[in-house]
Formats: C-alpha cells, structure tokens, sequence
C-alpha cells in the first residue's frame, strides 16, 4: 500500500491518447511532487516490470554465489558487500546475503521471462541461472546444519525462527522455510518454529507433521534445542539475550540464513555459528 500511495515510478504502457490521458488523471494524486509517470508501448511495459523484477533477483543470487565463493576463499562477504556497494554505480540495495528469496513477485517473474524467452526463441541463460541459484540457495541451512551433526539430525530438536520469506509479512509463498522444514523433518529432526505474524499462515500452508510444532514465543521454542535456524530477518531476532539462549539450549548451534551477528563476537558467547558467506 506504501508504495503505491508513494510511488518511485509509475510506469504505464499505453496504445492510445485518451488510455494515457485517462490514467494520468486518475494518478495525479499520487503523482504531485514531480512527474513519475513514464508512458511507453504495451508490450515494453510489460517487460519492465519483468525485467525490474529479474533485475533485482539477479543481484540477490549474485550476492549469494558470491557468498558460497567467499566462504571457501576464508574471506568474509559482508565485509565485501560494504566495499562493493560504496560503489554508487552498484549501491547497497539488494546486494545483501541469505539464504534466498521467496515471494510472489521475483520466483514468478524470472521464470515467467525464462518461459517468455523459450517461447519466442530468445536465450536466456543468465536469468534462468538467477533460479537456479536461488533454489540451490534454499538449501544452505538445511546443509550447514547438517555438516555440524556429521550427516545424522535423527531425534535433534530444531527452533526455526522465521517463517516469511522476508520480514513484516505473513506471506509464506516460496519462503526458504518451507525447504528447510521439508528437509529437516525428511532427515529426522524436530522443528519448533516460531515467527510473529506469520504462524497462522504457515499453518494453513505446510502439511501437518507431528514434528512439527509452534512456539508463542522465540524464547520458548529454543527451549531444550539442539540448535537455531534464522530464517527470516526480524527485527525481534537482532538482539536476542545470548547468555539465555545458550542456557535454555541443550548444544549451542545456531545457523544463521541472515547475517544478523558478528561470528567473531558468538563464538567468544560460546556458540558454533554458522552464517552465508563469512568465511573468517
């Protein structure tokens, strides 16, 4: 609602005088402090709005192949996304790591300009490259974890904090979530997740598991865990008290799919941390 009340653009794809006339004057509210109106043909509209979409995705699997690069060059990449996005030509949005992305938006999107190119015989290598980066990307928690307990989880407790695919949102489609709880039930775990808004959604949307429980809180669901999966920024998780942590838990791992803390700073707490990309 935020961004179409404030708008950085408004892009409108128009065939005739009076379509755009039309729909300028029905803009013009939101449109008044300078003009963001930008007309063109219906077809290049469209593929903006493709295009802008895989363009941001891109530069989120960038980041994220470069984060598995960084943590087998011991180098540490939120270090390197600050010195490249110094850069005013690259800048700081969407150059953050994770472990993927979700949504309506940028899955359907890319692959809707993949299918779009195979359609009309156009290659389009590097924007079906973006989707599989990030399923692979989906994976890294699942894969972190379980090179801690050397391949067996059977019988490990699992808090999952963070259900979104991002933050400020119930939305649950194609959250990284979903793949981990998939892959940590199928090796034998339990999950007890927890997020503020979006429980109820997920819920409805992933299959019921006996494993797979609901806190009311963060505190509580790492109660007797044998480790913490971050899966969605919160605001709530960036400070959470670590000498309580580490005592309601029964080892402390956390494997962290954000980058929220400083890995030199949680292991001095006494925990085995495991973030995207910071090899140091």
């Amino acid at each position: 609602v935020d961004d179409f009340m404030k708008p950085d653009r408004i892009v409108l794809g128009a065939d005739t005088d009076r379509a755009r006339e039309l729909v300028r004057e029905l803009y013009e509210p939101f449109n008044r402090n300078h003009d963001r109106l930008i007309v063109m043909d219906v077809r290049s509209a469209e593929l903006t709005k493709y295009a802008a979409n895989a363009m941001l995705a891109t530069k989120i699997s960038f980041m994220n192949e470069l984060a598995g690069l960084a943590e087998r060059l011991d180098a540490d990449i939120e270090r390197v996304r600050i010195g490249i996005g110094s850069d005013p030509r690259i800048g700081y949005e969407f150059i953050y790591p994770g472990c993927g992305f979700g949504g309506s938006c940028f899955p359907k999107d890319v692959r809707a300009l993949v299918h779009i190119a195979g359609e009309v015989g156009a290659p389009a290598d590097l924007i079906a490259a973006v989707q599989t980066v990030n399923e692979r990307q989906k994976s890294v928690l699942f894969a972190k974890l379980s090179r801690h307990f050397a391949g067996d989880l059977r019988g490990k407790r699992i808090a999952l904090w963070g259900l979104a695919f991002k933050p400020n949102t119930d939305d649950m489609r194609e959250a990284p979530s979903r793949v981990f709880i998939a892959d940590a039930l199928a090796a034998g775990a339990e999950v007890t997740a927890y997020d503020p808004v979006a429980q109820a959604e997920a819920q409805r949307v992933l299959p019921a598991d006996d494993r797979l429980r609901y806190s009311e809180t963060a505190e509580a669901a790492v109660v007797g865990a044998d480790a913490v999966v971050i899966a969605t920024e919160w605001r709530e998780f960036r400070s959470p008290d670590f000498e309580h942590l580490r005592a309601e838990m029964r080892t402390p791992v956390v494997v962290d799919g954000r980058n929220l803390y400083d890995p030199r700073q949680m292991r001095e707490r006494g925990f085995a941390y495991y973030a995207v990309g910071r090899g140091l």
